[in-house]
């Protein structure tokens, strides 16, 4: 962790930024699904993502909400998440009745309506935008890479078809007996003309999470970490100043057989005078249910201030999802609070931060 924090942007200032990947976007549709691939043979039970995640329910979001809100810095402002949200998902009706030939989706707004205990989850999602406890940054229009899905559904392939007549697509690579690549990676791509795709993808993304949040997201993270260089002029275009993701950026596959990868670093500025937001804290319960998640992530939120760098925290959607199973959520609430409760204990000066500001200040300084 010290490598990660040595070169970039610095602060003497204690910066705590949650972010939190996935939200809109369908997994799981419920835990009857989840009990029939079971039987069918598709091992969901050896995939956290798979048993636990899910569009966030009415009582998800009041939980999260009413977490954070019991905690405050000390300039009286609440920690806040940033949600980078999946603002489309797939149309199955549509896509069926073209045999899988053409692909149709739907805002994620409208997807609520088909789960049960959603019809009052977005009006929360803005109780929480109004709260400043929650607020929402592009993550993409799915969490799909449609050419590959919808290949994969045109030969007929056996798990693929199940999980569609499911109302699912994210069958994770890890447990798959297909062999494939990820459906998961969006910006992922197998032919330069997927890459000029994307940009159309990207288009429609502005444009509904415009309509839907009444503002324009100025920072952007790709799903699974895989984009290409090539997207980010456009990106620009569409009035995203700030990259989230990793200090490693995975690139397009296309036609190698081994995948690239490029590093950055906290504050990076590229060509378009857009700035790398570097995560270097990572807090997930869900898929580390056996570790101290709480002290680990202490460990590093201590190693990035030494380093005098914000500690931008990693917190997926599943850790918060208690609609398949509710224990899941409570259990990661508990280690959450524990988690914020000893942040302020030991760094009662901290700053909660959404990933916007935390942008625009580096972008001050770098002026």
């Amino acid at each position: 962790m010290n490598l990660l924090n040595i070169p970039g942007w610095r602060t003497n200032r204690r910066i705590v930024v949650f972010e939190s990947d996935d939200w809109g976007s369908i997994r799981m549709p419920s835990k009857n699904t989840y009990l029939k691939l079971l039987q069918l043979g598709i091992r969901v039970d050896n995939c956290p993502f798979l048993k636990y995640d899910a569009l966030a329910c009415e009582d998800d979001l009041n939980a999260l909400i009413d977490t954070l809100r019991a905690f405050k810095d000390y300039r009286n402002k609440y920690p806040v998440f940033t949600l980078n949200t999946i603002v489309a998902n797939p149309d199955f009706s549509k896509i069926q009745q073209t045999n899988y030939r053409e692909y149709s989706f739907e805002p994620f707004t409208k997807t609520l309506g088909h789960y049960p205990k959603h019809s009052k989850s977005f009006q929360i999602w803005k109780q929480g935008i109004n709260e400043n406890v929650l607020y929402p940054q592009l993550h993409g229009r799915e969490h799909l890479q449609i050419n590959r899905w919808l290949k994969m559904l045109q030969i007929n392939s056996r798990e693929s078809i199940i999980a569609f007549e499911h109302d699912l697509f994210g069958i994770s690579t890890t447990i798959t007996k297909e062999l494939r690549e990820s459906y998961l990676a969006a910006f992922d791509a197998d032919s330069e003309a997927e890459i000029k795709l994307q940009k159309h993808i990207l288009n429609d993304a502005k444009l509904i999470f415009d309509e839907i949040f009444n503002y324009s997201s100025s920072s952007f993270i790709a799903p699974n970490y895989i984009w290409s260089k090539n997207i980010e002029h456009h990106l620009s275009t569409l009035g995203i100043k700030f990259i989230q993701g990793l200090s490693k950026q995975l690139l397009p596959l296309l036609s190698q057989k081994k995948r690239t990868t490029v590093r950055h670093y906290l504050g990076e500025k590229n060509n378009y005078d857009q700035f790398h937001l570097v995560r270097n804290c990572f807090f997930e319960p869900s898929v580390h249910p056996t570790k101290d998640v709480v002290s680990n992530c202490l460990k590093q939120i201590q190693t990035a201030f030494l380093w005098r760098k914000p500690a931008i925290i990693c917190s997926h959607r599943l850790n918060y999802i208690g609609f398949i199973e509710e224990e899941n959520r409570e259990s990661s609430l508990n280690k959450l609070k524990e988690l914020v409760s000893k942040i302020l204990k030991h760094w009662p000066d901290t700053i909660f931060l959404n990933s916007e500001e935390l942008g625009m200040l580096i972008e001050k300084d770098k002026l």
